[in-house]
């Protein structure tokens, strides 16, 4: 009997997170380069584990009052969170974390402030799994949630795990765009 599934379709573990101004050229392959796409796109690093996309469609019942059952369910609306452990403590990290915030020098120490709130900063992401074969360009993202960094002792690093918000780009694009290499049969 063969084998059920496509398993040259399996995307598993971490992968490369990237950051951008809202509205930065995406990449329309997974082949290309993100830096020859567009220089705007700044590596922050490798993802712990990966990541956890939710995308949910909220609906209403359409009722008839001679119906007892639902006549259809109704989209009403869509939101979405996308979450990542971040293995690396960089400054551009912490300002994707916690949406800017103020960078100034001082004599050999780089010091990093959260932003006043009000002046939060959007901006996009794109993960990149390890294989190489996704893209997933998040448009428009805001932190709103818990920014826990935990550090451990001995061989245990220190990560940024943090959950964004999808947003609706000014742009009328859509909040999200997967790219998926099409898998080759054997």
């Amino acid at each position: 009997m063969p084998a059920r599934g496509n398993p040259a379709a399996l995307s598993l573990g971490p992968g490369y997170l990237y950051l951008a101004p809202i509205g930065t050229t995406e990449p329309t392959d997974v082949a290309t380069s993100i830096s020859t796409v567009s220089a705007a796109w700044v590596l922050m690093g490798y993802t712990d584990v990966g990541s956890e996309f939710h995308y949910q469609t909220n609906t209403d019942q359409v009722l008839v009052a001679e119906v007892l059952d639902p006549l259809s369910y109704q989209p009403t609306s869509r939101a979405g969170t996308v979450q990542f452990v971040l293995a690396q403590i960089t400054i551009t990290n912490l300002k994707a974390a916690f949406n800017g915030g103020n960078v100034s020098s001082g004599t050999g120490v780089t010091i990093y402030e959260p932003p006043d709130l009000g002046s939060e900063v959007r901006a996009m992401i794109l993960f990149e799994s390890e294989d190489h074969t996704e893209r997933w360009i998040f448009r428009q993202l805001f932190q709103s949630g818990d920014v826990a960094i935990v550090r451990g002792k001995g061989a245990a690093k220190a990560t940024i795990p943090v959950t964004f918000n999808l947003e609706l780009p000014a742009t009328g694009l859509r909040p999200w765009r997967a790219i998926l290499a099409t898998p080759q049969r054997s």
